[in-house]
């Protein structure tokens, strides 16, 4: 699944703001305080939605007046509008939007309207597979023939037990709603890294974890985890960390008696626990992003802030490489970034740029400004972004 265009209104800073056109990795860059972790938070915004409800999202961020944009009132709504190609709707992969209104009536919030729609082939309206007002509504039920030749549309009516639950929770645990199921499972298994070496270091609770958490508080389970069913993922990383860390010519592992994974570095001279006081920061953090890249089950959509902290300049090329390969291998990547030598790594057509006006956050493409695509053909984009050829992505 990819997602291609985002809208959102009325949620914090992004008061009416459309992002189109995003790639398989996406770049973002923007001063402190324009809104690179709320773009994210829209996805954990909608997964605790699901989740859960609309009013446990909202409560676990402060409640309906944090969240809706500073000149609203209790009438406006929040609205969400994702675009996406599905791998479920068949080889042509139409484009699939899922809209979200939410209001807030009698100090509870409420969805106001959710639907999901997509045109099978070139012409005619798109069907609303789902369209559901304030807890009720209707799904077509034979999905599978939507398009045939003579194929009607079979609805369901369908209810929720509260006006604050969305109708994807209950559907999309059924099959044969094919492209109901899949925008629910990118919901539930997006996943948002923001590594943190203090966490890493530390020496967590024995057992394996199947993926990497969101601060890396869990390295050394995940790394036992590719240890033990995933060998060849397991080797194979060790194959890339002297490849992208300069001065290491090979990496060994063996196991512990009591579990634990030991990691030799051969120019060190030393056998050490990878979190040891002895590994630089930069040593752990690489280590880490590959053990993220690497899962054997990676996140549909992965968000990834800051990925330069504690990495040496030099490294971030070969960093926002991996990043690519993986997004090429099926996850989609959304990454914030201050760093210019990670910028430079990146296509014009992968780069966009939030910017603060009147208090209100847009999002722009580095691809639709006519200056910044003529550059960039002959200067790297890190370098035009340093330089302040891409507008509004500075401090002044």
């Amino acid at each position: 699944m990819r997602i291609e265009s985002i809208s959102i209104k009325n949620y914090k800073v992004f008061k009416d703001t459309v992002v189109r056109n995003l790639s398989k990795m996406s770049v973002f860059l923007g001063v402190n305080g324009s809104g690179k972790t709320t773009l994210f938070d829209v996805f954990g915004f909608l997964s605790d939605a699901l989740q859960n409800n609309v009013t446990v999202a909202m409560n676990r961020r402060g409640g309906f007046h944090e969240l809706i944009s500073r000149d609203c009132t209790d009438q406006d709504k929040m609205a969400f509008e994702i675009k996406f190609r599905s791998p479920q709707t068949g080889a042509t992969s139409p484009l699939v939007t899922y809209s979200l209104e939410i209001g807030y009536e009698n100090g509870r919030a409420i969805v106001e309207h959710e639907i999901l729609k997509y045109r099978r082939g070139q012409y005619g309206q798109p069907r609303k597979f789902l369209n559901f007002e304030k807890g009720e509504g209707t799904v077509i039920s034979n999905e599978e023939e939507y398009g045939q030749e003579g194929a009607k549309d079979e609805r369901e009516h369908q209810k929720v037990s509260s006006p604050d639950i969305l109708a994807l929770k209950g559907l999309g645990q059924f099959e044969k709603y094919k492209v109901i199921s899949s925008f629910r499972s990118l919901l539930e298994n997006w996943h948002v890294s923001n590594f943190r070496i203090e966490y890493g270091r530390g020496v967590s609770e024995t057992g394996i974890s199947g993926h990497l958490s969101k601060t890396g508080d869990n390295l050394a389970q995940a790394t036992k985890y590719l240890y033990d069913y995933h060998r060849d993922t397991f080797n194979r990383i060790l194959e890339k960390l002297p490849q992208r860390i300069p001065g290491i010519n090979r990496v060994e592992a063996r196991e512990t008696e009591d579990g634990m994974i030991l990691l030799r570095f051969r120019d060190e001279n030393f056998v050490n626990p990878f979190l040891s006081r002895f590994v630089s920061d930069g040593t752990i953090k690489m280590f880490a992003f590959l053990v993220l890249l690497y899962d054997p089950a990676p996140h549909p959509l992965l968000c990834i802030e800051e990925p330069e902290n504690y990495l040496h300049p030099d490294l971030l090329l070969q960093l926002c490489e991996e990043i690519r390969e993986y997004s090429e291998r099926g996850g989609q990547v959304l990454v914030s970034t201050h760093s210019p030598d990670f910028v430079n790594g990146v296509n014009v057509e992968e780069l966009f740029f939030l910017r603060k006006e009147n208090g209100r956050t847009i999002i722009r493409a580095a691809n639709d400004d006519d200056l910044v695509k003529t550059l960039s053909q002959e200067n790297k984009l890190g370098w035009l972004w340093r330089n302040h050829y891409i507008s509004g992505a500075n401090l002044q």
